[in-house]
C-alpha cells in the first residue's frame, strides 16, 4: 500500500516524497524495497554537489540509519561505500569498509574486497594504510600475494616486497595464479635484493639466495651472479669475488659456468679500467662494476688506498688462464666417470708433473668401472706411461701392479693392462721380467673349479677369468717363440689347445712353428687337433694348409693316407666350401695317382659343388680328360653335363656356354650334324630376345655349313622358342644394352647394323648372293624373278586358297616378318642351283668331310 501510495505521488515535490518515504519506513523499517528506492532517489538528488553541501551529510546520515536495519544487505553497503569513496574521506571510508566486512558474512566479503582494493589503488591513499589492508586481505585470499607484491613494487616498497617474495618461494604449497614457476619467483627475488640492497633490511640475503641455489641445481648461474651483485652494491668486492669463485667451482653446466665467468671477467675489467683512468687514486667505483645496471644510482667507494693496478692485471690474467681448467672441472662435475674428460684434464697440465700426478690419482680413485664412459684401463696405463716417460720405472711397475688388482668390467681390459706392462718391460730390454709378467698373468688359479659353469664363472671377478684371455696367450706365444726354448713354446701352445681357447690362426701358427723346426709329424698332429676343435667355415683354412703341407711333404709316398685325409675333409665340408678341396684332391691323383681316379674326383666334384662353380670344374675336367683319354672321353663328359638335370646339372646359362663349346668342337672335327643337334638342344634355353649371341652363332653356322632345309628349320625353331618364351617379360633397356655390348665386342668395334636379325636372315634367303653357297652357281636375277612370279601365280591360282585362309578360324596369324620368311622359303624351293664337281682331294679319301652343298646334292640324288 505504501509503495502504491508513493507511485501515486510520483509528481509531488521531492520534500513531500521524502516525508512519505520517512513515514513508510517508520511503519516498515525492514523493507529493503522502500529503503533502496529512497536511497537511490536521494543519491540522484545530491549528484554533482560538493561534499561540504548539507544534502551530502544528510544522505550519509540516511545511509547510516538504513544500515541499522539493513546491515545484512550487501547491495546497500556497496552503494554506500561507492558514495563514501567518491567523497574522498580516507578515514571514514576505511572505517566504513571495516564495518561492512564485520557486518556481512564471509561469503559476501569478496564483493566488498573488490571495491576496497580499488580504493587502495586510488592516488592519495597512504602506502602504510594500503599495506595493512593488503595483509588483512591476504589472510582471506593468500593466493593473491602476487598482486600485493606488484603493488609494493609500484610503490617502491622493496623491503616489504622482498620479504613477501621470500615467504612465497619458501612456501611449498604456494601456486602462482600467473603461471610462474618457483625458479622465476627466485629470479624476481634476486632482482629485488640485488638492485635494492639497502632497502632489504632484516632479510638474510645470503641465506635466501643460497637456499635457492641448493633447490635449483640445473640453472643456478643467475642466482650466483645475483648474490655477487648484492655484495658489489654493498661495496664488498672481496666477498663478491669469493661468491664468483664459489659459483665457478660448484656449477654443473657449461651455460651457468659461462654466465658466471663472463660476469666475473667483466667485473674485473671494469675495476681495472676505473683504476687505470684515475691513476690509482681513491675514487668512486663505477655503477656498473659487474656489468649490470644499478637502479639506485649510488656510488661505492673503493677500499684500496694503494696503487694496485699490477695486482689487478695479474689477477685478470690468471683468471683467463684458469678458464680451461675450470671448464674441465665443470664437465667432470657433470659426470665424474667420463674417462675422456679425465684424459683431457691431464693434457691441460702438460709441463706440470705434480698436477698431472694429482689428476691421475684423483681419476683412478673417482671413476667407477661400472659407471664409466670409456675404457677405465686407459687411465691406469696412461698413469704408468707418465712415470715411464720420466724414467721412473719402479713407480710405473707399482701403478701396473695396482691396476691388475682392479675389478674391471671386462676381462679384455685387465688383459690389456698386463700386456701393456709386459710391453713396457720389453721397451726397456727387460725380457726375462716380461716373460715372468705373462707367466703370472696366464697362471691358472688352483681355486678355479673346473666344472663351474660359464655363468657362475662370469659372476666372479675378472681376475678369475683372466687365464682364458686369448690376447695374453697370443702375446705369451710370441715372446716364447722369440725368447724361449722349443719346449717352453710348445708347452704354451699346448696349454692354449687344452683350454680350448685357440683360434684357427693359433693352430696354423703352431703348426708352422713346428714345421720350421722340422717336426713334421707333430705339426700334422696339431692340424688334427685343430680340425677336431673347429667346424666350417673356421676349419677351412686349417684343412687347406694341412692337406697342402702333407702333399708337399710326402708326395706320393703316403698316397692312401693322403686320400683318407681328402675324403675326411670332403665329408665335413659343405658344398660351397668343397671346390678348393676337390681341385687339390684331383691334382694329387694327377701327380701321384691314377688318371682314372682323378676323373672320378672330377666327376664327384661336378655333382657336389654349387651350381655356380660347376662350369669351372667342368673346364678342368674336360681339359684333363682330353689330355689323358682323348676325344671319346671328352664327348662323354660333354653329353653327361648337357643332359644332367637339377640339382646335379648346370644352370641354363652355363649349359648354353657348354653347348656352344661342344658344337664348336664337333664343327672342328667335321661332325656338322652332331654340332647342329647340339645347337638344337641348346636352343630350348636361348630366348631370342635376350640370347642374341647364341642365335647369331647358329646363323653363322648355317651360313657356313647348312642348306635351305636346315636354314628353314633353324628359323622354325627360333619362332617356336620365341613363342615358348613369350610369357616371360624382361627389362628391354637392359636386354638391348647387353645385346649391343655383346655385338660390339665380337665385331671388334664395328658399329653398323643393318636392321634386326630377322631382316638380315630374309635378305640372305632372298638375296642374289647367298654366303653359304660360294661354290654353287646361282640363277640370274631375271630367272629368279620369273620363277618367283610363276610360283606366285600358281599359289594364287590354287582353288579355294583365299577362302580357306579366311574361313579357317584355327589358323595362326603370323606377323609380317614370319610371312616374309615363309615367302622367302617358298621362293628358295624354285631356285635351281648349278653344281660343279668337287675334286677328290678335298675329301681326303673319305666321305665324312663333305661340304654343305655336296651333302645336299648327295641327299637330293639319293632320294
Amino acid at each position: 500500500m505504501w509503495w502504491r501510495y508513493l507511485e501515486a505521488r510520483r509528481d509531488a515535490p521531492a520534500r513531500r516524497r521524502y516525508i512519505l518515504y520517512e513515514r513508510a519506513l517508520k511503519a516498515l523499517p525492514v523493507s529493503y524495497k522502500l529503503w533502496h528506492a529512497y536511497l537511490q532517489e536521494r543519491q540522484k538528488a545530491v549528484r554533482g554537489l560538493a561534499i561540504t553541501d548539507p544534502a551530502v551529510a544528510s544522505l550519509n546520515n540516511t545511509y547510516e540509519r538504513a544500515l541499522v536495519s539493513m546491515h545484512k544487505m550487501p547491495r546497500i553497503w556497496l552503494e554506500y561505500l561507492d558514495f563514501v569513496v567518491d567523497q574522498g574521506l580516507l578515514t571514514r571510508t576505511r572505517r566504513t569498509f571495516d564495518r561492512a566486512l564485520c557486518a556481512l558474512p564471509i561469503t559476501q566479503h569478496d564483493r566488498i574486497w573488490q571495491l576496497y582494493l580499488k580504493f587502495l589503488m586510488r592516488p592519495g591513499t597512504p602506502p602504510e594504510t594500503a599495506v595493512r589492508v593488503y595483509k588483512r586481505y591476504l589472510r582471506l585470499e593468500p593466493t593473491h600475494a602476487e598482486e600485493y607484491i606488484a603493488y609494493l613494487k609500484a610503490q617502491g616498497l622493496w623491503g616489504e616486497a622482498a620479504r613477501k617474495m621470500a615467504e612465497l618461494v619458501n612456501d611449498d604449497t604456494f601456486r602462482s595464479l600467473e603461471g610462474k614457476s618457483k625458479h622465476q619467483l627466485w629470479l624476481e627475488l634476486c632482482d629485488i635484493i640485488t638492485k635494492h640492497p639497502k632497502d632489504v633490511i632484516g632479510l638474510k640475503v645470503d641465506a635466501v639466495l643460497r637456499s635457492g641455489i641448493r633447490k635449483f641445481t640445473d640453472e643456478v648461474g643467475r642466482l650466483w651472479t645475483s648474490l655477487a651483485d648484492y655484495y658489489i652494491r654493498q661495496g664488498m668486492y672481496e666477498s663478491a669475488r669469493d661468491v664468483y669463485e664459489e659459483g665457478l667451482t660448484t656449477v654443473t653446466t657449461v651455460r651457468d659456468f659461462s654466465l658466471i665467468f663472463d660476469t666475473l671477467t667483466q667485473f674485473e675489467e671494469t675495476l681495472l679500467q676505473h683504476k687505470i683512468e684515475h691513476g690509482g687514486a681513491d675514487e668512486d667505483e663505477p655503477e656498473q662494476a659487474n656489468g649490470t645496471d644499478h637502479d639506485d644510482g649510488e656510488d661505492f667507494l673503493l677500499k684500496d688506498d694503494e696503487n694496485d693496478i699490477d695486482l689487478r692485471l695479474a689477477r685478470l690474467e690468471h683468471l683467463m688462464e684458469r678458464r680451461p681448467e675450470l671448464l674441465s672441472s665443470v664437465m667432470l662435475r657433470q659426470n665424474p666417470h667420463n674417462v675422456h674428460e679425465w684424459h683431457k684434464r691431464v693434457k691441460l697440465f702438460a709441463g706440470n708433473a705434480n698436477k698431472q700426478i694429482l689428476t691421475y690419482t684423483e681419476a683412478v680413485t673417482t671413476v667407477d668401472v661400472h659407471k664409466a664412459i670409456g675404457k677405465v684401463y686407459t687411465l691406469w696405463t696412461g698413469f704408468a706411461r707418465f712415470y715411464e716417460r720420466h724414467g721412473d720405472l719402479e713407480n710405473a711397475r707399482v701403478i701396473f701392479d695396482k691396476a691388475t688388482q682392479v675389478e674391471f668390467k671386462y676381462v679384455d681390459d685387465l688383459a690389456t693392462v698386463w700386456c701393456e706392462w709386459a710391453e713396457m718391460e720389453l721397451r726397456h730390454k727387460n725380457f726375462k721380467r716380461a716373460l715372468d709378467i705373462l707367466r703370472r698373468a696366464t697362471y691358472t688359479p688352483d681355486s678355479i673349479n673346473r666344472r663351474a659353469t660359464a655363468e657362475a664363472e662370469r659372476e666372479g671377478p675378472v681376475q678369475g677369468r683372466l687365464y682364458r684371455s686369448l690376447k695374453l696367450w697370443a702375446m705369451y706365444c710370441d715372446l716364447e717363440e722369440s725368447l724361449g726354448t722349443l719346449e717352453s713354446t710348445r708347452a704354451v701352445y699346448d696349454r692354449i689347445l687344452d683350454l680350448r681357447i685357440a683360434t684357427p690362426q693359433i693352430v696354423l701358427n703352431y703348426a708352422l712353428f713346428l714345421q720350421e723346426n722340422k717336426y713334421w709329424e707333430e705339426s700334422f698332429r696339431v692340424y688334427e687337433r685343430g680340425v677336431s676343435l673347429f667346424k666350417y667355415p673356421h676349419v677351412r683354412d686349417i684343412w687347406l694348409a694341412y692337406l697342402q703341407q702333407f702333399v708337399q711333404r710326402y708326395g706320393g709316398t703316403k698316397l692312401e693316407r693322403a686320400r683318407d685325409l681328402f675324403k675326411q675333409a670332403l665329408s665335413q665340408a659343405p658344398p660351397e666350401e668343397s671346390r678348393p678341396l676337390f681341385t687339390q684332391y684331383a691334382k694329387l691323383e694327377e701327380d701321384y695317382g691314377l688318371a682314372r681316379s682323378a676323373m672320378e674326383v672330377y666327376d664327384r666334384a661336378v655333382r657336389t659343388v654349387p651350381q655356380a662353380d660347376r662350369l669351372a670344374i667342368y673346364d678342368l675336367y674336360l681339359a684333363r680328360a682330353h689330355e689323358f683319354f682323348g676325344l671319346g672321353k671328352v664327348r662323354e663328359i660333354y653329353e653327361t653335363a648337357i643332359e644332367a638335370e637339377a640339382p646335379d646339372g648346370l644352370s641354363d646359362e652355363d649349359c648354353k656356354k657348354l653347348c656352344l663349346r661342344y658344337a664348336a668342337l664337333e664343327r672342328k672335327l667335321g661332325e656338322i650334324d652332331r654340332a647342329r643337334s647340339i645347337l638344337v638342344h641348346a636352343s630350348t634355353m636361348a630366348d631370342p630376345r635376350r640370347d642374341v649371341l647364341f642365335w647369331k652363332q647358329w646363323n653363322d653356322f648355317e651360313v657356313a655349313h647348312g642348306n635351305e632345309d636346315t636354314f628353314r628349320e633353324m628359323l622354325r625353331i627360333k619362332r617356336s622358342v620365341a613363342a615358348s618364351f613369350s610369357q616371360i617379360h624382361y627389362n628391354t633397356t637392359i636386354v638391348e644394352a647387353a645385346t649391343t655390348a655383346t655385338t660390339t665386342g665380337e665385331e671388334g668395334g664395328k658399329r653398323k647394323r643393318e636392321g634386326d636379325d630377322m631382316e638380315a636372315l630374309e635378305a640372305q634367303v632372298t638375296g642374289t648372293n647367298l654366303p653359304g653357297f660360294v661354290s654353287a652357281g646361282v640363277v640370274q636375277p631375271d630367272q629368279r624373278a620369273a620363277q618367283a612370279g610363276t610360283a606366285a601365280d600358281d599359289a594364287s591360282a590354287a582353288p579355294g586358297a583365299g577362302a580357306a585362309a579366311v574361313s579357317n578360324p584355327e589358323d595362326i596369324e603370323l606377323d609380317e616378318g614370319a610371312v616374309e620368311e615363309e615367302e622367302a622359303a617358298d621362293a628358295m624351293e624354285n631356285i635351281q642351283l648349278e653344281t660343279k664337281p668337287v675334286p677328290e682331294a678335298v675329301y681326303g679319301g673319305g666321305g665324312e668331310q663333305l661340304g654343305a652343298l655336296d651333302r645336299f646334292k648327295k641327299r637330293k640324288t639319293e632320294g
